[in-house]
């Protein structure tokens, strides 16, 4: 097929440059603009380095599900630890290259409820709290309710709770609380239909403490650019150095004396005649201010 030379423009004008092809959907969002006389949005994208830590978080959740249903209860909670770390990076990270956005709030959220509500709740059940039948189920339940409701509040309280503490025991501490019991007694090779009993009391605990007010203390006020005495550095040491002795033994002993930390420092506050509520704390006085 012959081929034919492109009309030249006249006068040595350049030719017009043909316009964008545009979706069937562009005039409308055009017209709206113009309409409204506000600029057309923008797409907007996500962060990178702080999402990929939560989807990390995010996976450890789903593996130690599927390690528990394959009964592989020890690489299920080794799983739960993990995302616990991940978790306590990625917001540390966003705020270090300042990429904080609500999306990353919202899939935080979301993360840990899979790592921290379900994953808990389906570890715990399998291994120990089959046997049980409804009574078991039902308490697995109640821990995961409690993880999704713990969430929630804290997404709606953040702004008005006092810092130093958290309204009820942290979703990570709880789920930390109930690993540690599967991960030491597979570790003593202690069968969880041993004990399902036992079992039953630690997730009614957790899930019951994460929705009540009893303060914890969030080691948020901690300033790490400051001084400190030299007994401090060697206390951080020691303790290193005793998870790293028998981890399964260490951590679980470490987390509940942190679950029973809150119903201490609420009857303390008690006893002193002090609010025993962490929110609105405008109202305490300046000396005994101190998530």
């Amino acid at each position: 097929m012959a081929k034919f030379p492109r009309r030249r423009p006249k006068n040595g004008t350049t030719p017009i440059a043909k316009a964008p092809r545009r979706t069937p959907f562009a005039r409308f969002a055009r017209k709206k603009a113009e309409r409204t006389g506000e600029p057309r949005p923008r797409s907007r994208g996500i962060y990178l380095l702080p999402n990929a830590f939560t989807t990390g978080a995010l996976f450890c959740g789903f593996y130690a599900i599927v390690m528990a249903m394959n009964q592989r209860f020890e690489h299920a909670a080794w799983a739960i630890f993990v995302a616990m770390l991940l978790d306590g990076l990625d917001g540390r990270v966003a705020r270090l290259t300042n990429t904080q956005s609500e999306f990353g709030a919202q899939y935080d959220s979301l993360s840990d409820m899979v790592s921290f509500g379900a994953a808990p709740a389906l570890v715990i059940y399998e291994w120990s709290l089959r046997g049980l039948g409804k009574l078991g189920w039902i308490a697995a339940f109640v821990y995961c309710a409690g993880a999704a409701l713990r969430l929630a509040r804290f997404n709606t309280n953040i702004a008005v709770v006092d810092k130093r503490y958290f309204q009820g025991m942290p979703s990570p501490s709880a789920a930390a609380l109930v690993a540690g019991l599967v991960l030491m007694m597979v570790d003593l090779d202690v069968k969880g239909t041993d004990m399902p009993w036992f079992s039953w009391g630690i997730a009614l605990f957790a899930g019951l403490t994460m929705v009540t007010n009893v303060p914890f203390y969030s080691f948020k006020d901690v300033n790490f650019r400051k001084s400190v005495p030299f007994i401090t550095v060697f206390l951080i040491a020691l303790a290193f150095a005793l998870v790293s002795l028998d981890p399964p033994k260490v951590m679980f002993p470490l987390f509940v004396l942190y679950g029973l930390s809150g119903y201490l420092v609420f009857f303390a506050r008690l006893a002193k005649g002090k609010p025993v509520s962490i929110v609105q704390v405008d109202e305490e006085p300046e000396e005994d201010e101190g998530r």
